[in-house]
Protein backbone atom coordinates (compact mmCIF):
# COMPACT_ATOMS: atom_id res chain seq x y z
CA UNK A 1 0.00 0.00 0.00
CA UNK A 2 1.45 3.75 -0.72
CA UNK A 3 2.08 6.16 1.74
CA UNK A 4 -1.10 8.31 -0.24
CA UNK A 5 -3.53 4.62 0.34
CA UNK A 6 -2.22 4.76 4.25
CA UNK A 7 -3.26 8.15 4.45
CA UNK A 8 -6.55 7.58 2.67
CA UNK A 9 -7.32 4.38 4.53
CA UNK A 10 -6.12 6.36 8.26
CA UNK A 11 -8.67 9.27 7.11
CA UNK A 12 -11.69 6.68 6.62
CA UNK A 13 -11.22 5.05 9.68
CA UNK A 14 -11.08 8.34 11.55
CA UNK A 15 -14.50 9.74 9.82
CA UNK A 16 -16.06 6.55 10.26
CA UNK A 17 -14.91 6.21 14.60
CA UNK A 18 -16.25 9.80 14.54
CA UNK A 19 -19.39 9.34 12.84
CA UNK A 20 -20.18 5.87 14.74
CA UNK A 21 -19.34 8.10 18.12
CA UNK A 22 -21.34 11.17 17.28
CA UNK A 23 -24.51 9.28 15.87
CA UNK A 24 -24.35 6.66 18.90
CA UNK A 25 -24.48 9.52 20.88
CA UNK A 26 -27.46 11.45 19.91
CA UNK A 27 -29.35 8.14 20.13
CA UNK A 28 -28.09 7.15 23.73
CA UNK A 29 -29.39 11.07 24.56
CA UNK A 30 -32.54 10.39 22.97
CA UNK A 31 -33.33 7.49 25.07
CA UNK A 32 -31.64 9.44 27.74
CA UNK A 33 -33.51 12.15 27.33
CA UNK A 34 -36.97 9.60 27.40
CA UNK A 35 -35.89 8.38 30.37
CA UNK A 36 -34.94 11.20 32.51
CA UNK A 37 -37.51 14.20 31.53
CA UNK A 38 -40.16 12.78 28.66
CA UNK A 39 -41.82 9.74 30.49
CA UNK A 40 -41.27 11.36 34.12
CA UNK A 41 -43.29 14.92 33.00
CA UNK A 42 -45.96 12.42 31.12
CA UNK A 43 -46.47 10.13 34.38
CA UNK A 44 -47.56 13.34 36.09
CA UNK A 45 -50.28 13.63 33.29
CA UNK A 46 -54.00 12.17 32.91
CA UNK A 47 -54.38 8.99 30.77
CA UNK A 48 -56.05 11.43 28.00
CA UNK A 49 -52.81 13.29 27.53
CA UNK A 50 -50.57 10.73 27.41
CA UNK A 51 -52.48 8.58 25.39
CA UNK A 52 -52.71 11.62 22.63
CA UNK A 53 -48.66 13.29 23.58
CA UNK A 54 -47.38 9.63 23.02
CA UNK A 55 -49.11 8.46 20.05
CA UNK A 56 -47.83 11.76 17.99
CA UNK A 57 -44.74 11.72 19.44
CA UNK A 58 -44.62 8.12 17.74
CA UNK A 59 -45.60 10.02 14.81
CA UNK A 60 -43.64 12.77 14.70
CA UNK A 61 -40.38 10.83 15.70
CA UNK A 62 -40.44 9.07 12.38
CA UNK A 63 -38.45 11.87 10.19
CA UNK A 64 -35.28 12.20 8.67
CA UNK A 65 -33.39 13.74 11.47
CA UNK A 66 -33.90 11.07 13.67
CA UNK A 67 -33.41 8.32 10.56
CA UNK A 68 -29.96 9.68 9.82
CA UNK A 69 -28.96 8.91 14.08
CA UNK A 70 -30.77 6.09 14.48
CA UNK A 71 -29.64 3.93 11.34
CA UNK A 72 -26.54 5.97 10.64
CA UNK A 73 -25.33 4.76 13.86
CA UNK A 74 -25.25 1.11 12.62
CA UNK A 75 -23.87 1.61 9.82
CA UNK A 76 -20.96 3.98 10.57
CA UNK A 77 -20.21 0.80 13.38
CA UNK A 78 -20.08 -1.74 11.14
CA UNK A 79 -18.22 0.49 8.36
CA UNK A 80 -15.71 2.01 11.38
CA UNK A 81 -15.12 -1.95 12.69
CA UNK A 82 -14.63 -3.22 9.25
CA UNK A 83 -12.11 -0.76 8.43
CA UNK A 84 -9.93 -1.54 11.40
CA UNK A 85 -9.68 -5.51 10.64
CA UNK A 86 -6.52 -6.21 10.73
CA UNK A 87 -3.09 -5.86 12.28
CA UNK A 88 -3.25 -1.78 12.72
CA UNK A 89 -6.62 -2.03 14.41
CA UNK A 90 -6.46 -4.56 16.24
CA UNK A 91 -6.37 -2.65 19.60
CA UNK A 92 -9.59 -0.53 18.26
CA UNK A 93 -11.23 -3.29 16.54
CA UNK A 94 -12.72 -5.13 20.14
CA UNK A 95 -13.97 -2.12 21.69
CA UNK A 96 -15.98 -1.27 18.20
CA UNK A 97 -17.42 -4.87 17.84
CA UNK A 98 -18.36 -4.10 21.81
CA UNK A 99 -20.17 -1.29 20.44
CA UNK A 100 -21.59 -2.60 17.76
CA UNK A 101 -22.90 -5.74 19.85
CA UNK A 102 -24.20 -3.59 22.43
CA UNK A 103 -26.04 -1.03 19.82
CA UNK A 104 -27.39 -4.69 18.43
CA UNK A 105 -29.03 -5.17 21.64
CA UNK A 106 -30.66 -1.39 21.84
CA UNK A 107 -31.86 -2.44 18.30
CA UNK A 108 -33.18 -5.53 19.52
CA UNK A 109 -34.70 -3.91 22.57
CA UNK A 110 -36.72 -1.18 20.35
CA UNK A 111 -38.15 -3.50 17.48
CA UNK A 112 -39.43 -6.41 19.88
CA UNK A 113 -40.51 -4.61 22.77
CA UNK A 114 -40.90 -0.21 22.30
CA UNK A 115 -42.26 -0.30 18.51
CA UNK A 116 -44.81 -3.35 19.36
CA UNK A 117 -45.72 -1.30 22.21
CA UNK A 118 -46.21 1.98 19.99
CA UNK A 119 -48.11 0.11 17.38
CA UNK A 120 -50.23 -1.16 19.96
CA UNK A 121 -50.94 2.62 21.75
CA UNK A 122 -51.53 3.80 17.91
CA UNK A 123 -53.84 0.98 17.11
CA UNK A 124 -55.88 1.65 20.62
CA UNK A 125 -57.15 4.50 18.27
CA UNK A 126 -58.18 8.32 19.06
CA UNK A 127 -57.86 9.13 22.49
CA UNK A 128 -61.30 10.80 22.54
CA UNK A 129 -63.08 7.21 21.50
CA UNK A 130 -60.65 5.10 23.52
CA UNK A 131 -63.49 3.68 25.93
CA UNK A 132 -60.57 2.66 28.87
CA UNK A 133 -57.50 5.02 28.64
CA UNK A 134 -56.54 3.54 32.24
CA UNK A 135 -56.18 0.45 30.49
CA UNK A 136 -54.33 0.99 27.47
CA UNK A 137 -51.95 3.09 29.61
CA UNK A 138 -51.35 0.43 31.71
CA UNK A 139 -50.39 -1.94 29.11
CA UNK A 140 -47.78 0.80 27.70
CA UNK A 141 -46.17 2.88 30.32
CA UNK A 142 -44.59 0.63 32.99
CA UNK A 143 -43.45 -1.81 30.18
CA UNK A 144 -42.01 0.97 27.67
CA UNK A 145 -40.56 3.21 30.29
CA UNK A 146 -38.38 0.18 31.47
CA UNK A 147 -37.57 -1.15 28.37
CA UNK A 148 -36.40 2.48 27.31
CA UNK A 149 -34.27 2.51 30.33
CA UNK A 150 -32.62 -1.13 28.98
CA UNK A 151 -31.92 0.52 25.68
CA UNK A 152 -30.52 4.22 27.38
CA UNK A 153 -28.19 1.99 29.13
CA UNK A 154 -26.79 -0.50 26.01
CA UNK A 155 -26.86 2.44 23.65
CA UNK A 156 -24.65 4.46 26.38
CA UNK A 157 -22.12 1.83 26.75
CA UNK A 158 -21.86 1.54 23.27
CA UNK A 159 -20.84 5.15 23.30
CA UNK A 160 -18.42 4.77 25.73
CA UNK A 161 -16.65 1.59 23.91
CA UNK A 162 -16.62 3.86 20.78
CA UNK A 163 -15.27 6.67 22.75
CA UNK A 164 -12.65 4.40 24.23
CA UNK A 165 -12.28 3.22 20.47
CA UNK A 166 -11.13 6.88 18.86
CA UNK A 167 -9.14 7.14 22.36
CA UNK A 168 -6.75 3.97 21.46
CA UNK A 169 -6.98 5.03 17.87
CA UNK A 170 -5.24 8.21 18.86
CA UNK A 171 -2.58 6.45 20.85
CA UNK A 172 -1.85 4.43 18.22
CA UNK A 173 -1.18 6.94 15.38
Amino acid sequence: MTAGEDAMLEFFRVAALIAATLTVGLVAGLFYAYACSVMPGLKRTDDRSFVDVMQRINVAILNGWFALAFGGALVFTIVAAALHVGDDGRDVLPWTVAALVLYGAQLAITFSVNVPLNNALDAAGEPGRIADLAAVRERFEAQWVRWNIARAVASTAALGCLTWALVLHGRIT
